[in-house]
């Protein structure tokens, strides 16, 4: 989804007027901020291309004296369909989550509770440490409104992580999250074997 959603970003930047793929990705960096990261130039060209065998751009080669040839790209007829109709559907996840936390909880779970309670405290410790980062990122951007939008969508993402953290620091001593399953099955079992000799 991701590299489909960076296809169309590149089509807006062409909506604006013919470019090269140098310009678009300076263009989208001084645009969406330092939050993002930065883009690769070969996946830029590589996005052109595949934009140009799809008809939704065309490309000619400009002739440049001191340096080389510049293929500037412009947006076709087919390409501005395809970016108003990207831009009228909704945003939509992939089915599922993921996360590496989920699954350091699962392992720290299978050892103790106290195992989960430390992974929750140095998640929670480098959270704060984004957290604070970002605030500060959010200062030094204010007045880049697509920047610090991209730094509020970060902020609002490590506050949701910190929530996680506090509901799976909470039920760590659930049995969903205890040892082995089968341990958890083959005790009460033994336990009733004692109580009845």
């Amino acid at each position: 989804m991701v590299a489909v959603a960076i296809q169309h970003a590149v089509l807006s930047f062409l909506a604006d007027g013919p470019s090269y793929g140098y310009e678009i990705k300076t263009n989208f960096e001084k645009a969406v901020g330092p939050q993002w990261g930065g883009l690769n130039i070969g996946h830029v060209y590589q996005i052109l291309e595949r934009l140009s065998r799809d008809g939704l751009v065309t490309s000619r080669t400009v002739s440049q004296e001191v340096r080389p040839d510049r293929t500037v790209y412009k947006i076709t007829a087919a390409g501005r369909r395809e970016l108003d109709g990207w831009l009228a559907e909704p945003t939509t996840r992939t089915a599922g989550y993921r996360d590496d936390f989920i699954l350091k909880v699962m392992a720290a779970g299978r050892r103790s509770e106290e195992q989960v309670h430390e992974v929750c405290r140095t998640q929670r410790d480098a959270r704060m440490a984004e957290l604070q980062t970002l605030r500060a990122l959010r200062r030094q951007h204010k007045d880049e409104p697509l920047a610090a939008l991209t730094i509020e969508a970060a902020i609002l993402g490590v506050q949701a992580d910190l929530k996680l953290i506090e509901v799976a620091d909470a039920n760590a001593a659930r049995p969903l999250l205890a040892a082995n399953p089968a341990e958890r099955s083959a005790k009460p079992a033994e336990g009733r074997r004692a109580a009845g000799q």
